[in-house]
């Protein structure tokens, strides 16, 4: 069918040809007295389609013509054009949106007159930077409109890859309770020792602290400020003093790269009574636990990030795709007043 194309727009003027591509594909914006106006992006895939021919001033159109005419009328037209593709040949129906989100999908198989929005999506290269503090912005704002928020990450092939961002509120079932028992440790190295037996016992019982190395229980500096704080642990000095949780984190902070954010992300996870141990071999920070590792399989694999960060998505991607390897939700943990536990999954609309 016949579109006649404007600076930004193009219009089916026959308004029984407007009509019938709105009706079957959701196409378009029906005008008042009759006809049908796409905006650039649907009449560009419909012209990739052969399901639209585009003329201007009498002259064909072709879709390269097509193409090109986009990508200068709106900037990065490229990468929002293959997303919209991809979706729309999944069976979507799609519509431009605007503010934080390209697009919103409406469920498969539906129509605009009788479902709403499934999805909002943002549309991104995957040598964008995603920030941390807009991210959580779009989850919000997604989520408070009953929506899911997907990013379509498009590839310097143009192949498509789909994550689900969502917020989280984890929860365990061990909290920690202080109590008047207070241990003792002491301080060699980078780590706390507790020789103890029934120190070790109440240690473990309290929350699965530590490791077992013979029969001492070893403490690693995180976990010792968290329990200092608690006021169930006491650490000794290898000069024979007394060490305050200040004196503990500064030695974090001196030996450990973010020590400060990880100690605030692994006192919240632990308030929650979740049991909270090293993810290192994970490349994460954390691997975590609803119930005690000798019950449960940990859950979650959390990465602690400052409140204002940027990340690249080949990281992101990295990232996701060994939890998915090893079978665990990976939470990156935004340290902050509140803390916040955003999801990134790998999707498939």
């Amino acid at each position: 069918m016949p579109g006649e194309l404007f600076e930004d727009t193009v219009v089916i003027k026959d308004q029984t040809e407007g009509t019938q591509l709105y009706n079957k594909g959701n196409f378009g914006y029906p005008m008042r007295g009759g006809g049908l106006e796409l905006d650039l992006i649907e009449a560009t895939f419909l012209a990739e389609c052969d399901r639209l021919q585009i003329t201007s001033g009498g002259s064909p159109v072709s879709f390269r013509e097509m193409f090109c005419h986009s990508s200068k009328q709106y900037e990065r037209f490229d990468i929002s054009y293959l997303v919209y593709r991809d979706i729309r040949n999944r069976g979507f129906v799609v519509k431009a949106e605007s503010g934080h989100f390209d697009f919103s999908v409406f469920p498969r198989g539906s129509t605009m007159s009788n479902s709403r929005p499934q999805y909002l999506v943002r549309a991104v290269s995957e040598r964008d930077v995603l920030d941390l503090d807009m991210f959580s912005e779009e989850v919000s704002h997604t989520e408070d409109r009953g929506k899911r928020l997907l990013y379509g990450v498009v590839d310097e092939e143009g192949d498509l890859t789909y994550y689900h961002m969502s917020a989280k509120d984890p929860g365990g079932r061990s909290p920690h309770s202080s109590s008047e028992n207070v241990a003792r440790g002491y301080l060699i190295g980078e780590r706390v020792l507790v020789f103890e037996e029934g120190q070790i016992e109440h240690l473990r019982g309290k929350g699965f602290y530590g490791k077992m190395m013979g029969n001492a229980l070893q403490l690693s500096l995180i976990e010792c400020c968290f329990i200092m704080e608690m006021g169930d642990l006491e650490v000794v000095s290898q000069s024979g003093e007394l060490m305050s949780v200040g004196d503990m984190a500064d030695m974090g902070m001196k030996s450990q790269e973010e020590f400060d954010i990880r100690l605030g992300a692994f006192r919240d996870l632990r308030k929650r009574g979740m049991v909270v141990k090293t993810g290192f071999k994970y490349g994460a920070h954390f691997r975590v636990y609803e119930g005690t590792p000798d019950d449960d399989h940990a859950k979650y694999l959390v990465h602690a990030v400052p409140s204002r960060k940027t990340m690249m998505w080949p990281e992101i991607s990295r990232t996701v795709r060994l939890s998915g390897g090893v079978k665990k939700e990976i939470l990156f943990c935004r340290t902050g007043e509140p803390m916040e536990y955003l999801e990134f999954k790998w999707f498939r609309p």
